[in-house]
């Protein structure tokens, strides 16, 4: 361990040299933390936290270390010198032997940033030396791929995506009609502002939100996932943007962008990857009349999205207000199901019938309509085609603007289907009841 690697280590953890550690935590600690529901676990295995940059995967795991309140070896892999030490996983742990204690656990920010960050963590924890190791990384198109198979076994995973509506509200601690009026507002602010922590706690969210498309559109894409055309990339964006909640037609993106239709597969994906956007693909259950081809395209931040197209006038005066409530109950269903167990679709037949959501859930099923305007939660044509055809376990309709009404146009049930309205708010509760 050359002089170099050892003054960088020094430096940022002062703790070394006899400094407070509480002092130390709270450098990395904003001013107002904003719980998660979010849960670090602390085993043998590597406690991986992944998702988009400036989401708080990092405070997320400082607030659990600073709960601890243990010394903690912290190494930003994306500071050069820490890169050149952390090639061998034996000659590191030796280095360790001879700096830190024994039971010092390590946090390695942004591991992604290393050449082998898979085998790295592999060989860390393959050692099995006692120490608690914490990882954070900024996308899995970048890490995913390079440690979901040598970490198979070795690692907790947490996907970590912007604030909810429940968590930009906070605990329930008052009376239901004020808890009801702040989850309204954070409501409002999601809708319009998206749930980025830094976007959340500003007292200018616009000029946030634009910085962090900014970053990712010139930082991310061109500088570290080397995309070659950051115009055309800048122009699908605005393009996926532009058409939240209806079908893609990539063929058609290809044109307009000046690209081929390989590009915007391999543009699309990465956007995928690096969690800005989602594609859902339609329900298939062996109906003859499904359209079964195209996917419908959903941003995973409405911040993000209303930057690229739409901006943030209010709802009530811009045309594409059932857009904006519908990719945000995308967003709530998305932080409340698990990628790996659950399936989210939409459901549209040839004859026009079309259902927002479908969740599947080792085969039961939940489906949801939005609706953002106000008036009485009434159940569609296409609502009563669905339940008709798959009989799905409940089937929930989300009001907007206006508190849900369940009068005479909305029954409690339809056969063995449960129906029920239910506030924008109340679609993650909903959907972690039903997936149990």
């Amino acid at each position: 361990m050359n002089e170099a690697i050892t003054r960088v280590v020094v430096h940022d953890n002062p703790w070394l040299e006899g400094r407070p550690l509480a002092r130390w935590f709270a450098r990395f600690l904003p001013p107002r933390y904003i719980a998660r529901r979010a849960e670090v676990h602390s085993d043998d295995r590597v406690c991986l936290v992944v998702g988009p940059r400036q989401v708080g995967k990092s405070t997320l795991l400082w607030k659990a270390l600073s709960d601890l309140g243990e010394p903690v070896l912290y190494l930003n892999c994306e500071e050069p010198a820490i890169r050149e030490w952390l090639t061998s996983p034996a000659a590191f742990l030796a280095d360790l032997d001879t700096l830190v204690p024994p039971e010092t656990a390590l946090f390695f920010e942004e591991v992604q940033r290393l050449h082998e960050a898979g085998l790295f963590l592999k060989g860390v924890a393959d050692r099995r030396t006692g120490r608690r190791v914490y990882a954070t990384g900024s996308s899995s198109f970048d890490l995913d791929a390079s440690t979901r198979e040598s970490l198979a076994g070795r690692a907790t995973r947490t996907l970590l995506l912007p604030l909810s509506i429940e968590e930009v509200a906070g605990p329930a601690e008052e009376a239901p009609a004020l808890r009801e009026r702040r989850l309204s507002g954070a409501t409002a602010r999601l809708l319009l502002h998206g749930g980025y922590p830094t976007a959340v706690t500003a007292s200018d969210p616009e000029r946030v939100v634009s910085e962090l498309v900014e970053a990712f559109v010139i930082r991310d894409a061109s500088d570290r996932f080397r995309v070659q055309r950051p115009a055309a990339f800048r122009r699908l964006l605005d393009l996926a943007a532009s058409q939240v909640g209806n079908r893609c037609n990539f063929s058609e993106w290809g044109a307009i962008a000046g690209i081929s239709n390989d590009t915007v597969n391999d543009y699309v994906r990465l956007l995928e990857e690096t969690h800005v956007v989602r594609l859902l693909r339609p329900f298939l259950g062996g109906k003859r009349a499904e359209i079964t081809l195209a996917p419908k395209v959903y941003f995973l931040d409405n911040g993000i999205r209303n930057v690229l197209f739409g901006g943030f006038a209010p709802p009530d005066r811009r045309p594409d207000r059932g857009a904006l409530h519908e990719n945000l109950a995308f967003t709530e269903i998305w932080k409340s199901v698990n990628p790996l167990l659950d399936r989210v679709y939409y459901w549209r037949s040839k004859s026009g019938a079309e259902v927002d959501f479908v969740i599947g859930h080792r085969g039961r099923l939940l489906a949801i309509e939005v609706k953002s305007g106000g008036g009485q939660a009434g159940l569609s044509r296409s609502a009563r085609s669905f339940i008709a055809a798959y009989s799905p376990e409940a089937f929930l309709v989300v009001v907007g603007e206006a508190p849900a009404n369940q009068g005479p146009s909305l029954p409690t049930s339809v056969g063995a289907t449960r129906v029920a309205a239910i506030r924008p708010w109340q679609v993650a509760a909903a959907v972690r009841d039903f997936l149990g």
